[in-house]
Order: C-alpha cells, then sequence, then structure tokens
C-alpha cells in the first residue's frame, strides 16, 4: 500500500531538519514526503530544496501564502498532492522513530483511523537534540516528560491498542488514515483559523461518516520536540465550528480540499 508523508511546517527550520532526517532513515520508507508549508519565509523553502535534491524519495513542498495560522488549508493542499492511498500527518516538530511508518502501514485497516500519540521532550533535551541534529532516542534519555510514551513494543502495542469512541484526545501530530475517507468528508474545514479544533472537527465528520477510530500504544513513536506554546486566541470561534458539527451530525463540509 503506498504512503505518503504529510509534514506541516511554519518558519522553525531547524526543527523540520530534523523531522525530515527522521523520516528519511525509517525502517519501511514513505513513498513521499510532502511539506504542508503554512507560509514559511525562503530559508524554509532552501531547506526543503536539499532534501528534494538528496532524497531517495519525492520530497514536495506545498507552500500557500502566510496570512495567519491555517493549518486546515495547509493540510488540504497537501493532502490534494499526495499519491498514496494511506496518509500520515504528522507536525514539523516531531522526531519520528525509525519504524513509525512501518507500524501505522502494519495497523492500517479499512474502516478505521488511526491515532498515535507523543513523547513530551523537555526545552533542554530539544535544545540539544536541534543542535547535534540526532534522531535516535532512547527511552534512558533525560528530560522526557511522559516516558512511558517511548516504549516501543510490539506486545505492547496488541495489547494495548484499542477502539475508541471518544474525541478526546486527537492530534493530527500522529495521525494515520485512508485517503478516500479524506475525501469522502471533503478533508479539513478551511473555515478555521488560528489554533484549535481544525483536527477534532475532521474526525468528526469522520467518525460520523462511518470510520472508527483506532488508538495505537507504544508504536508509531514520535518525539515533540518543546516550544512555546501557540495563542488560543481564536479558540472561542472554532469551538462554535466543532460544535456545530457534533450538534448537527455533519459528514461533510463545503470549503475543503475540493477547493484544491
Amino acid at each position: 500500500m503506498t504512503c505518503s508523508l504529510i509534514i506541516t511546517t511554519y518558519n522553525w527550520k531547524e526543527a523540520l531538519e530534523l523531522v525530515l532526517l527522521s523520516a528519511l532513515k525509517q525502517s519501511a520508507m514513505a513513498d513521499e514526503i510532502i511539506i504542508a508549508d503554512d507560509g514559511s519565509n525562503t530559508s524554509t523553502k532552501e531547506l526543503i530544496e536539499i532534501f528534494t535534491k538528496n532524497s531517495s524519495i519525492p520530497v514536495i513542498h506545498s507552500w500557500q501564502k502566510d496570512d495567519g495560522f491555517r493549518a486546515a488549508q495547509s493540510r488540504n493542499r497537501a493532502i490534494a498532492r499526495a499519491s498514496g492511498k494511506y496518509i500520515v500527518l504528522i507536525d514539523g516538530d516531531m522526531v519520528l522513530h525509525k519504524d513509525f511508518i512501518k507500524d501505522h502501514l502494519s495497523f492500517a485497516k479499512k474502516g478505521y483511523f488511526v491515532q498515535g500519540g507523543r513523547v513530551l521532550l523537555g526545552q533542554q533535551r530539544s535544545i540539544d537534540l536541534l543542535k547535534s541534529k540526532e534522531t535516535n532516542i532512547s527511552f534512558f534519555d533525560n528530560d522526557i516528560k511522559n516516558r512511558k510514551n517511548s516504549i516501543h513494543s510490539d506486545f505492547l502495542s496488541v495489547l494495548f491498542s484499542h477502539e475508541s469512541r471518544k474525541l478526546s484526545g486527537i492530534k493530527t501530530c500522529n495521525m494515520g488514515f485512508f485517503r478516500d475517507d479524506c475525501y469522502k468528508v471533503n478533508g479539513f474545514n478551511n473555515n478555521f483559523v488560528g489554533w484549535g479544533r481544525e483536527d477534532s472537527e475532521f474526525i468528526v465528520r469522520v467518525m460520523n461518516s462511518g470510520i472508527k477510530r483506532y488508538n495505537l500504544k507504544f508504536s508509531a513513536i514520535a518525539y515533540h520536540i518543546w516550544h512555546k506554546e501557540n495563542t488560543r486566541a481564536s479558540l472561542e470561534s472554532n469551538d462554535k465550528l466543532l460544535e456545530n458539527s457534533i450538534k448537527n451530525n455533519l459528514t461533510f463540509c463545503t470549503n475543503g480540499i475540493d477547493k484544491y
């Protein structure tokens, strides 16, 4: 099964470089990498061009004009360019375990989307990694906030991974789904501007369309590089969009991926 790895980014080329290095050291490679760029400057473009020239798989730069936080639109643009039948979404601050793609593909199943977790790295560990450009992170490393999430075990993964009907804990920083399931609900809602809830609202429509949630544990591990939190100024308006989709049992958005 073909797979497209989509990485969101905005003006943090140092973190993106580390993520790309980890994405190109996978035990099972994605068929392509697409950078969903929400309006970064030319330094990010130059970094991506280096990887595009030197990578053994296609590295595609999907860029949109900088007009505020528009992650929904940026992801839609990238997914619209994807050729893989299976989509794996991560953020540009997630360093991948060497079996990340392999794990996602092993749990990909028709009728489901996969929600992965993240390992939270502390500030000092993150600084050290960005400086050294090291992508091998161990359970025994210092400055890991939720160390349990860094355990990689096929046995524990089968034992503890499970279906869920809950909406809590939805994060597109580590998520996998079939491209056709995304198109069925018209992708992310472009009306979301500013940080928050665009991922939850997307999944509301996905689940309303009949696709089930599968929480992946002890597998598809990704390490989140520390950074200051984004502003929550848009949460009130974005919460209303989310509540409308929940209340009206929506399965489709009119302003979605079909625009691209």
